[in-house]
Formats: C-alpha cells, structure tokens, sequence
C-alpha cells in the first residue's frame, strides 16, 4: 500500500479517544420510535460492531449520523466535530456505506472511483490507484461493474470509502450476500484497516461475524441499546460451561451435586457437564478438577467453553423478555 492511505492521525482540535459519540439520540417516524435515545460510544481505532435483528434501527442510526435524516432529539460527535453543526468538517474523514454500495454499472470499477474523486479534494484522484489495490481489486479495475460480484462491489465500495483517507467507515451490513470466502476476505480487510488506526463500525445482525471481526459491541433491540462494551468484557459476565470427560461420569456427578460453587452438573452422552454461574473465577474449574482427581476420578480431558457472542446475546433478551 502506498503512503497516500496511511496518513490517519486524527485531526487537530478534536476529541482524540472518541471517533462516535451519541446522548440521547432520538429519531421518530410518526408513531414509531426507531433510534430511541441512544447513548453510544465508539473509541478511535478498533472495530466496533451495532448489533442487532433486522428492524432494529441500525440503518436509521447511520442514516441520522450521516445527517441523511435529522435526529428529533439529542446530541452526537464525529471524530470529535459536533454533528449537524460541524458536520461538513466531520465527514470529510468519514467513509460510509448504507445499504449495498451502488454504482454505474456500464463504467468500469476504475472510472467508477475517478467520478467520484472528482467530486473531491483533488488529492482524492491520486489515491484511486492505492484504493483498488488496497481492497483487491486492483487487477479487476479495468472490468465493468456489471461483471462483479457481490463481493467485489462491496470491496469496491470500501475502495469508494478510502478516497478521503477515512478515519473513520461506518458499513452497513458489509456481509450481507457474500459466501463464507469472502465474508472472510471482508474480515481481513477490515482488519487491516483497524491495523492502520483507523475505525471501522460494522452494523451487522450476523453475531458470529462480529464476534470474528469486532473488539466492541453494542446489542440494540427496537431502537435502543440494552448493551454495549468490549466483547470480552460483556462475555465475561456470561455463564461458564465446562465439559468433562472422565472414567466415571456419574461417580464425579454424585461428587459435584453438593457444590458450594453454584454449579448444575448433568452427564451427556458419557460426559460431564459443568454449568457455572456468571462471574465464576477460573479458579473454580480448578477446583473442579481437584474434587474429582483427589477422589480417585481420571479425568481424560476437560474443555472451558466460554458463552459466545449469540449465546450471551440470547441469554441477555431473554432475560430482558422476563422483565419487561
């Protein structure tokens, strides 16, 4: 990659830990609230995921950070401008893609990019050829967009993204469409983007993609964020499963059943199950294998399996469900 992309310091004068910032942020479409008081932060320079089902109001909060639609209430920052005051400033380092990206599909992916440069800072033609190479397609620049995959016009649309030398891509659904290859080439590519400092924010309804991809999260259901924080953080307020195979399965339940450590133990097909509460220090599965082992037990192998992301979220719902 060529140096024209690499240049990603945050502007001065600005806030420089926070590339998103949201109070309150509020969008309504007559008797429906669809970005209900948000309150989000993104921090600079990792990949951050808007988590949610279809319908959400992950769109719409795009949309409204975009200034495609204005806010009915609140306030938000990009890159530390206040956004709709300073918003030409903003997005001037923000690369985005709402929906699938679009383009002319008669012209080629390289006149593609030269339309929109022109429309741009003239320094944003002389990174064309950087960008093409930059998302992979630098050998295909010559073919009509007709002629690309779906994968391919969205790896164009990030091309589309880096003519500004973004700071900051917010991407809509970027997987959407694309084949188990080249969700991992996406992947990849956002990746090395974060790699580079910048910020990418993924708004996605594929849990185990954002799990692969993202460092942070926020889970927002019917407008409003009922979670958000690093993935590894959020998982570790998630229950602890730990599989157990061993000689005696049901002598090590037995040994187990009268636990102070809060566990549900049940025996599956010859092997143990060890379920432990949120919060459970890993200690504790030492001490699991301490009971068993001092009380004449071989243990053959024994697996933690931390909840992942689609499990913590379907036990965060449906706790919510309880409540509401």
């Amino acid at each position: 990659m060529t140096d024209v992309l690499s240049e990603v310091a945050p502007p001065r004068g600005t806030d420089d830990s926070l590339a998103v910032e949201t109070h309150g942020l509020t969008k309504r479409f007559g008797g429906r609230t669809a970005v209900n008081g948000v309150d989000l932060v993104v921090p600079r320079g990792c990949a951050f995921g808007y988590l949610g089902p279809n319908g959400a109001g992950k769109t719409t909060l795009i949309r409204v950070l975009l200034g495609l639609t204005h806010a009915d209430a609140g306030t938000m920052k990009l890159l530390g401008h206040s956004v709709p005051a300073h918003r030409d400033v903003a997005l001037a380092r923000v690369g985005a893609i709402v929906d699938e990206p679009r383009f002319h599909q008669h012209l080629t992916g390289r006149q593609n990019l030269q339309i929109l440069a022109a429309a741009r800072e003239p320094a944003a033609t002389a990174r064309i050829e950087s960008a093409l190479d930059r998302v992979g397609i630098l050998h295909r620049a010559n073919d009509k967009v007709s002629k690309y995959s779906m994968g391919m016009r969205q790896r164009l649309g990030v091309a589309a993204c880096l003519l500004g030398d973004p700071h900051l891509l917010i991407l809509d659904e970027p997987m959407n469409g694309l084949d188990p290859a080249g969700m991992a080439d996406m992947r990849e590519m956002i990746l090395s983007l974060v790699a580079e400092g910048r910020t990418v924010v993924l708004s996605s309804h594929l849990l185990d993609e954002i799990e692969r991809t993202c460092d942070a999260v926020a889970i927002v259901d019917q407008g409003r964020i009922i979670r958000q924080g690093p993935i590894n953080e959020l998982l570790a307020g998630s229950s602890l499963e730990v599989e157990i195979d061993c000689d005696a399965p049901a002598t090590a339940q037995s040994l187990l059943a009268d636990n102070s450590f809060g566990a549900t133990v049940t025996v599956l097909e010859d092997c143990l199950h060890v379920s432990l509460p949120a919060g459970t220090p890993r200690d504790v599965v030492a001490e699991v294998n301490r009971i068993l082992v001092t009380s004449g037990v071989s243990v053959y192998r024994l697996q933690e399996n931390r909840a992942t992301l689609e499990a913590w979220f379907l036990e965060v719902t449906s706790r919510l469900g309880d409540t509401q």
